[in-house]
């Protein structure tokens, strides 16, 4: 193998630095030690559906088009996945070269797309995918045992919280391992989604992110001593940390200055949680989610003034209602709520993970309501708000506030949001839901960092050389400078100059199959208990 990309979701200096000092991760800390390492400045927004495409292509989402785990077609949407994906990836332009790879666990890249190799896909494809080669996933559960994208449920015989998420470790190792016997691949790139998932589904269990770095390192040492690549690059597409700010809930601020309507009960905003547990997991494809008889009748409710919030707020005080909201499913619970009335707003937050706001635009929407003619100053009347909105102490909202132009650029950019929002220090939890109070703790306290990590070690790795400015989009560009192959002259990044740079070149009209949007019949599940969607 000439080249080993290693994806730690999340990774960043602050959670493995605590790890190398006690020893815990002699692995990986041998690399950053015996190697060089430093900070790897994330894309805005700087979430996993959208940032490892990003990471991948080394384009910015303007360009290979998936800014969310949600794509929007008017008011309705699906989530994303490989069909979305519109540019190549590096390990596409690498087949375009005659190099072979393994990849394991990329995130947003079910379908697969053929090229010489094996890919198991990871993030946003249900739970029984199909890879690639066609029937490469049953290969591998025949071969290892049994293989999954998300972690079982929890069962009474795990010794600790953590065992679901390690045992989804050491399957990406084993199957990673019989993989690259198979294939004999040039490239390998496997990616751990856990180091991630255990931020949002059990914060602050230090404990357990203990034990899924430590499975992490044991599979990767497996991995160093069985094939030994010539060159070996760990890289995050994000940071992790505490969240010490305020929840700031930009569509409650907006309805109060008079851009978002409301409407009690209906399906509203999209339920990740809903969408990933019920459908991913179960292997099922879709787009949207059936609503059940109870969420219909709480919708009803609703209609009548009596909804989620105004329940909440009652429970709230008397102090029963996380006991209610844990035995209530987040359909109905979502159902009941007042919502964002799309088609008579005049601008609101989508999604919370898209980092930005988008308008109702006349031509664009199926429902606009802002005149192309008023898009821009109506624009920089709520970019103005927003910027000068400030916390209970008196502190910004927000690090910057700008038009969409700023950070996406490319034949996608009208898919992106108008205004993109960046919260200060990455420590102010943006939510789109409706609320008594614009003001609230974080529904998350531990979420996601601008800065996550990259560290690299090898025959082709100038470990004299310095990571200073080094960018998620740096990384296609520099594995395949390691191959001594062109970057495409499309990509944002640069190779980093731990690597010798071997210039650009133009590549063929890349002609990605049509976006795939898929069936009531069809759909997935797999993403709202971890946050990502309210």
């Amino acid at each position: 193998m000439k080249t080993l990309l290693v994806g730690l979701d999340s990774a960043c200096l602050p959670v493995l630095q605590p790890l190398f000092d006690d020893g815990e991760l002699p692995t990986l800390h041998s690399i950053f030690t015996s190697g060089v390492h430093g900070s790897l400045e994330s894309q805005i927004p700087p979430w996993t559906a959208s940032a490892w495409p990003s990471a991948y292509t080394g384009m910015n989402p303007g360009k290979h088009g998936v800014f969310d785990f949600l794509s929007f077609d008017g008011y309705g949407w699906s989530v994303v996945n490989g069909s979305h994906l519109r540019e190549r990836t590096l390990w596409e332009l690498l087949d375009y070269h005659g190099f072979s790879s393994v990849v394991v666990n990329a995130p947003v890249t079910h379908p697969s797309r053929p090229f010489d190799g094996a890919l198991l896909p990871g993030y946003t494809a249900p739970e029984n995918p199909r890879g690639y080669p066609d029937g490469i996933v049953a290969d591998v559960r025949n071969a290892i045992g049994d293989y999954r994208v998300y972690p079982r449920e929890p069962s009474p015989s795990d010794n600790a919280p953590s065992d679901r998420y390690c045992e989804l470790i050491r399957m990406r190792g084993e199957a990673f391992m019989y993989l690259v016997d198979r294939f004999n691949p040039d490239f390998g790139f496997i990616q751990f989604q856990q180091t991630d998932t255990v931020f949002h589904e059990r914060p602050g269990d230090l404990d357990s992110v203990r034990d899924i770095y430590a499975e992490v390192d044991r599979q990767l040492e497996a991995i160093l001593d069985a094939y030994h690549p010539e060159n070996v690059l760990v890289m995050s597409d994000h940071g992790m940390g505490e969240y010490t700010g305020y929840e700031f809930r930009v569509n409650e601020f907006l309805r109060r200055h008079g851009f978002v309507k409301t409407m009690n009960g209906g399906q509203g905003m999209p339920t990740w949680a809903t969408v990933r547990d019920s459908k991913l997991v179960a292997g099922i494809e879709a787009e949207t989610v059936e609503e059940s008889l109870p969420a219909k009748a709480m919708q009803l409710v609703a209609r009548t003034g009596l909804t989620s919030q105004r329940i909440g707020a009652v429970l709230g005080r008397l102090g029963l209602e996380e006991f209610v909201t844990s035995r209530i499913s987040s359909d109905i619970i979502s159902a009941g709520t007042q919502q964002v009335d799309f088609k008579r707003s005049l601008a609101y937050m989508r999604s919370r993970t898209e980092l930005g706001v988008r308008i109702n635009l006349v031509g664009r929407e199926p429902h606009g309501v802002v005149a192309p003619s008023e898009y821009e100053s109506i624009r920089e009347e709520i970019i103005d708000l927003l910027r000068n909105a400030t916390d209970p102490d008196g502190n910004p909202v927000f690090d910057e506030v700008s038009p969409r132009e700023m950070h996406f650029y490319g034949p996608r950019e009208e898919d992106a949001v108008d205004i993109v929002l960046i919260p200060r220090d990455f420590d102010q939890f943006l939510s789109a839901m409706l609320a008594e109070d614009v003001f609230g703790e974080p529904t998350e306290p531990w979420n996601h960092k601008l800065f996550g990590i990259v560290a690299a070690i090898g025959a082709d790795i100038d470990t004299d050389a310095s990571l200073d400015g080094a960018h998620l989009f740096d990384i296609a560009p520099t594995v395949l400078a390691t191959f001594g192959v062109e970057a495409d002259e499309q990509m944002d990044g640069s190779v980093l100059p731990i690597v010798d740079a071997v210039g650009t070149r133009s590549y063929p009209a890349f002609d990605p199959a049509e976006v795939s949007t898929t069936t009531d019949s069809q759909v997935e599940e797999r993403l709202a208990n971890l946050g990502y969607l309210e």
